[in-house]
């Protein structure tokens, strides 16, 4: 469909219309080469000169897409602001449609008309890069007040040349004229003209008499044969065309339009039986293709009718697909929460089932069992410790009191 569309428009503008932006091309390159682009862009950026069709897009010319957008986005750029409207050169790393859309707008600000996307830009060639570029270099050359004029052609003053009737009357001064501005390399198949020149200088000033008797040859005619085919060579006087001459333009474009007329018949011919097989071959198929839809219209149907049923298989397995789904997420969180359940099982019947903690209570007891027993014994002890000693205080006491020399009753161990 893209095809048929750009063929559309190149028959719409014309044969030489995809042709037209190689023009432009050489025009902007002038108009830029006017604006001092070398300086002011080149040198300041480090890049090399454009050539002439540097932003024409075509298949069989090698092409950088991506040094040739940025080229487009500097120039573009650097007319504008030549062009008196302010505007920042855009980065490496900006957007590549923002640019494009800026530099569009301020197309549209200097009253340009511009009826193509943005997109058209992005590629950094093509017509629409050349159209963009010429405009703004217009508007450039406008602001510094550069006009292009006509050129002035000198008038030349040209002697019209004269045409012999019979190509074979030279004269000999023409014939000198002519050898003294294109020498010919081949000296020894010429003939000397100054001789033959001042041989007839001599005959024109010798007063013609008339012989008094007729002249008879006594020259062999095989000799004078020979002598012909000897001298004849040299007798051949070659005269150079002057491809500047515009009859011999002439006669050129004749000679190609005869050419062309003899060759367009064959041509024709060609194209016209080319033409007819390529119509009964299209009649061929279609028919063949109205037979062919004729005889799977039954087969069409019932793929239609299939197609139909798969969709709505298809709309009930994505409707299931999503409850499975749902339901695989929940069953996800029921098992995590049953693994927590399990693990917190499992700790509490390992705590049950292990008997070291009752060993362990056991050993305390028969600890707490043997230290009761310790203390019970040194309870025994300190009484009995203290027995004797309120005895013997209670004796002390008696003795001093009585102030006799009773012997103090033995007293014998705690029983």
């Amino acid at each position: 469909m893209a095809e048929d569309n750009r063929r559309g428009e190149e028959d719409e503008r014309g044969p030489g219309g995809t042709h037209q932006m190689f023009m432009v091309m050489e025009d902007l390159l002038e108009k830029l080469k006017v604006l001092d682009y070398e300086e002011e862009v080149l040198v300041k950026h480090n890049m090399k000169a454009l050539s002439r069709h540097y932003f024409v897009s075509n298949p069989y010319m090698a092409a950088n897409t991506g040094e040739q957008f940025y080229l487009f986005t500097i120039i573009a750029s650097w007319l504008i602001n030549a062009a008196g409207r302010p505007f920042t050169p855009p980065q490496e790393y900006d957007e590549p449609y923002a640019t494009v859309s800026n530099i569009l707008s301020e197309l549209r600000a200097f009253g340009v008309k511009v009826d193509f996307p943005p997109s058209k830009l992005k590629a950094g060639s093509g017509e629409h890069v050349c159209y963009v570029l010429d405009r703004l270099a217009d508007e450039a050359l406008k602001k510094r007040g550069f006009v292009f004029r006509r050129p002035n052609y000198p008038t030349e003053t040209t002697e019209e040349e004269s045409v012999t009737e019979d190509d074979a009357e030279l004269t000999i001064s023409k014939v000198e004229e002519e050898m003294i501005e294109e020498p010919d390399d081949e000296d020894e198949n010429v003939i000397d003209l100054e001789a033959l020149k001042s041989r007839t200088n001599q005959n024109e000033v010798e007063p013609s008499s008339k012989p008094d008797v007729i002249l008879e040859s006594r020259v062999d005619a095989a000799e004078w044969s020979l002598e012909v085919e000897r001298v004849l060579p040299q007798l051949k006087v070659t005269i150079r065309t002057d491809n500047k001459d515009w009859r011999i333009h002439v006669d050129q474009m004749h000679q190609h339009r005869d050419g062309i007329t003899a060759s367009m018949k064959e041509t024709k011919a060609y194209l016209d039986k080319l033409q007819e097989d390529i119509s009964k071959t299209l009649e061929k198929v279609s028919s063949r293709e109205k037979y062919i839809n004729n005889q799977l219209e039954s087969l069409i149907q019932e793929y239609r009718s299939a197609q139909a049923k798969f969709s709505e298989a298809k709309e009930r397995y994505q409707q299931g697909s999503g409850g499975v789904t749902e339901r695989t997420r929940i069953l996800a969180e029921i098992s995590e929460e049953l693994e927590k359940v399990k693990q917190e099982m499992e700790e509490k019947g390992s705590s049950m089932s292990d008997g070291a903690p009752v060993v362990k209570i056991k050993q305390s007891l028969t600890k707490l069992r043997q230290e009761v027993v310790q203390m019970d014994i040194r309870i025994g002890v300190v009484e009995h410790t203290l027995l004797q000693a309120k005895l013997k205080e209670k004796s002390n006491m008696t003795r001093d009191m009585h102030a006799t020399n009773i012997p103090e009753p033995t007293i014998g161990p705690y029983g």
